[in-house]
């Protein structure tokens, strides 16, 4: 993996370092080059499809975040869904902070969304916090629209966890609710199905969301909970 850490620090920005750095206070900073996401992106175009990709793939653990950022990226050149899946079982075990997790864009679930959720469910019964941060992101990427069922959003109401990513995860999800599919994702907060904090924070991101009506917001204030 010389060549891949060599052409890494080749695009090496230090300004951005620090200021990533900052962004992803559990990464010791040491373990941050800093490259700039298109940069990264248009490196994973450059080693697509080749022996350096494969290799690379097959070089866990990374040490540093752009080296997981790229992994990340790579993941979405896979042609199958098994393969996929199974690549992402490979990986998700060593993502350890937001940035890496969010970036995660797997289009070819698109494809077998009657099948999916099957597996998201069992990355949501992770013990791993960010396996699953990432399999709430997929429910709200791909189950809010057209393949919406309530049933979706009544698992990730009831995940109860202490992992500060997962609950701002549970929040980001059930904000886009709101704007999504407004109806049935109210009621959970009137019937007070979340917990306190992921309740207020839900709230709050809803609240600055462009795609919340003046009118949707005010009632949302209204239903604000004190901690006990």
């Amino acid at each position: 993996m010389n060549k891949i850490l060599s052409d890494l620090f080749s695009f090496q920005d230090n300004e951005y370092r620090d200021f990533n750095s900052k962004l992803i206070p559990n990464i010791a900073k040491e373990n941050v080059i800093g490259v700039r996401v298109p940069v990264l992106r248009k490196y994973a175009k450059e080693i697509k499809n080749s022996s350096l990709e494969n290799d690379f793939l097959n070089s866990l653990p990374h040490k540093y975040l752009e080296e997981n950022i790229l992994h990340a990226l790579l993941l979405e050149n896979i042609k199958t869904y098994g393969d996929t899946i199974n690549a992402l079982n490979e990986f998700l075990p060593f993502v350890d902070n937001w940035a890496v997790c969010d970036i995660m864009s797997i289009k070819i679930f698109k494809k077998h969304l009657d099948i999916l959720p099957e597996q998201l469910d069992g990355w949501l019964n992770s013990s791993h916090p960010y396996t699953i941060r990432f399999a709430i992101k997929m429910y709200m990427t791909y189950y809010l629209d057209e393949s919406f069922s309530t049933s979706y959003m009544t698992k990730i109401s009831e995940i109860q966890s202490g992992e500060y990513y997962v609950n701002m995860m549970i929040a980001w999800y059930f904000a886009t609710a709101l704007a999504k599919q407004y109806d049935t994702a109210i009621k959970f907060l009137e019937s007070n199905k979340l917990p306190i904090w992921v309740h207020n924070k839900t709230i709050q991101k809803a609240i600055e969301s462009y795609r919340i009506t003046k009118e949707q917001k005010e009632y949302l204030r209204t239903l604000k909970r004190q901690k006990n």
